[in-house]
């Protein structure tokens, strides 16, 4: 168990990593300010505290990033695009996992929920590792702002009413079903339905 003490070192620590991370693109407080609102959003949710800090590091890390690219601090290398549904623990996540496999690294990928479960559906971790894709890192996170004015292509499915909308950004709404309940068989076709719909949204893109 991580005391009071030994967390507070781990805050600090954070905030110096990526203060060194993006020196000259954020300065200090910005990104203190960054880490606070990461642990604010992820500690009600944290099923584990001991592993709380990794998260807050790497979802902090993302929105600063996403920050950086919509607002021209940083360049955008690749495309990218936004996967989102309500919980960001099955649909969002299935297909952010498939974008990545198959654009073999030509697309940088996030995920969203409007409404953020704890943890990601053990069965979609299942019928994805069926086909040798493993979600070791991944976990349910917050939409913001910052990662839709980030993205070229925001994919939503069941909560498009959530997402904020700018202009010239490409928006799609995805009618798949939710894996949450549903059978293995049942997420198995889900996940086949999602590999349809990303092979040809990568296809448009010409990746």
């Amino acid at each position: 168990m991580t005391t009071a003490h030994g967390l507070a070192a781990q805050w600090t620590r954070i905030v110096e990593d990526l203060t060194y991370r993006y020196d000259h693109v954020f300065d200090r407080a910005e990104i203190s300010a960054a880490v606070d609102l990461a642990r604010a959003d992820l500690e009600p949710h944290a099923r584990f505290t001991d592993y709380l800090p990794v998260l807050v590091q790497r979802f902090a890390e993302e929105q600063l990033r996403a920050a950086a690219q919509a607002e021209g601090r940083l360049a955008k290398p690749v495309p990218e695009l936004l996967f989102v549904c309500v919980h960001n623990a099955g649909r969002s996540q299935m297909a952010a996992a498939l974008a990545e496999h198959l654009s073999g690294g030509r697309v940088h990928v996030r995920t969203a929920g409007s409404a953020p479960a704890d943890r990601i559906h053990p069965v979609v971790v299942d019928v994805l590792a069926e086909r040798g894709i493993e979600l070791t890192e991944a976990y349910p996170k917050p939409l913001t702002d910052d990662v839709v004015r980030a993205a070229d292509v925001i994919v939503t499915m069941g909560c498009g009413d959530a997402c904020p909308v700018y202009p010239g950004k490409r928006y799609e709404d995805w009618p798949v079903a939710d894996p949450a309940d549903a059978t293995l068989d049942q997420v198995r076709s889900i996940r086949e339905d999602l590999q349809t719909r990303v092979s040809a949204l990568l296809r448009e893109l010409g990746i």
